[in-house]
């Protein structure tokens, strides 16, 4: 079995972020957040190309990938939705905002919007139990939610107003 034929500007690309970053067995996690930070999740061909770079096998890569919940393996829409699923939240109905975003967005469950618009995912606690239940869009946190308030906070996204 031969190595996989990779796009020549892919490679180009893995020789850049190798460059940039350095080619030692050391850097692994650095390389997979430098290609995470250019793409948003992790290519697949771009990650076999670094590994190649490196002279590190592809499997090796992938296992320290999969350790670390922060890389993703499909790409992310422009707007990430973070529902808190702590037990504050949880108390104070994060499953019910969950699912509202989830009609809101068309979702059945976490992932992305066809349109690449949304990623919705949950998390265990972002910290901010006072204000629960809470949602996090791009960072910022939105507190004391209820499911209209949800999904009308999401048309302000949807329109580019917020």
């Amino acid at each position: 079995m031969g190595l996989k034929t990779i796009d020549r500007a892919v490679r180009d690309e893995a020789k850049d972020i190798v460059r940039e970053i350095g080619a030692e067995q050391e850097k692994v996690i650095p390389l997979l957040q430098e290609i995470q930070k250019r793409h948003s999740y992790l290519p697949e061909d771009l990650v076999e190309a670094v590994a190649q770079e490196i002279d590190v096998p592809v499997s090796d890569i992938y296992g320290v990938a999969t350790f670390y919940s922060q890389f993703r393996f499909t790409p992310m829409g422009k707007h990430l939705i973070k529902v808190c699923k702590g037990t504050a939240c949880h108390v104070q109905g994060a499953d019910l905002l969950a699912s509202a975003l989830q009609e809101e967005l068309g979702l059945d469950g976490e992932g992305t919007t066809d349109d690449m618009n949304f990623t919705l995912e949950t998390v265990a606690c972002l910290g901010c139990c006072s204000l629960a239940p809470v949602v996090m869009i791009d960072g910022k946190v939105y507190g004391k939610l209820t499911s209209a308030k949800v999904k009308k906070l999401i048309k302000g996204y949807s329109d580019g107003k917020n």
